[in-house]
């Protein structure tokens, strides 16, 4: 990979780590094949272990080792081993979780940053459902569907995750404030949109991706413009 571009970005709409989530091998064999390096932080409240284990096992079933880094709270975000860890790293997984913890786990933090150097410097970087979310510029508020702010990787962006299991109401209610054209990104479970080093988008998995635009729907080429 060209050292001036970042890495591959895969926003994931959850249920990370089961059959139909075919992109997950495609991106460790862009990060060089490495081990990979899995934040449980979202599910500090949720048994992170089993996240942890979940996805070593998964990944070792295509020849992928998993290492943990246990960042629960600000205090691991603002070790400098932790970050060394994350800037060292050729692909960083987000679990999924409470986006709300991650968000305050890693805002403006030393782990946060090294992510944003390692991703910069060529790493793959993926999310699925909080760890995705927290991405975007804006955020969608999983307590009521109202938009907040995100960690902002991603401009003029929120991440709206296991859309094919949210109701009609809830989604209309939440494309609909997709204004000044803010682009939400519905992911289906088990699918990921996946942002390639020269900025392009596809998707890949078991279910689809919906840009909406202004309320109305579009293409993922929608994400690589301004």
């Amino acid at each position: 990979m060209d050292e001036h571009l970042p890495g591959p970005l895969a926003l994931v709409g959850g249920a990370e780590w089961t059959p139909g989530c075919t992109f997950d091998e495609t991106l460790w064999q862009a990060s060089g094949r490495p081990g990979v390096v899995v934040l449980p932080t979202a599910a500090a409240y949720e048994h992170p272990q089993r996240a942890v284990e979940t996805a070593a096992k998964w990944f070792a079933g295509f020849g992928a080792t998993v290492a943990p880094l246990m960042i629960m709270s600000r205090r691991d975000a603002m070790d400098e081993s932790m970050a060394g860890a994350l800037r060292q790293a050729r692909f960083i997984y987000l679990s999924g979780g409470s986006p709300m913890h991650l968000r305050s786990v890693l805002k403006d933090s030393l782990a946060w940053t090294a992510l944003v150097d390692a991703w910069r410097a060529g790493a793959v970087i993926a999310g699925s459902s909080a760890g995705a979310m927290v991405f975007g510029d804006s955020m969608v508020d999983p307590r009521g569907g109202a938009l907040t702010l995100g960690l902002g990787l991603i401009d003029h962006t929120a991440v709206l995750p296991h859309y094919d299991t949210w109701s009609e109401e809830k989604a209309h209610r939440t494309v609909q404030l997709a204004t000044g054209h803010l682009r939400i990104v519905a992911i289906d479970e088990r699918t990921a949109a996946i942002r390639a080093p020269d900025g392009t988008w596809r998707s890949e998995g078991a279910g689809e991706v919906t840009v909406y635009v202004d309320g109305k729907a579009s293409g993922l080429d929608a994400l690589a413009k301004r």
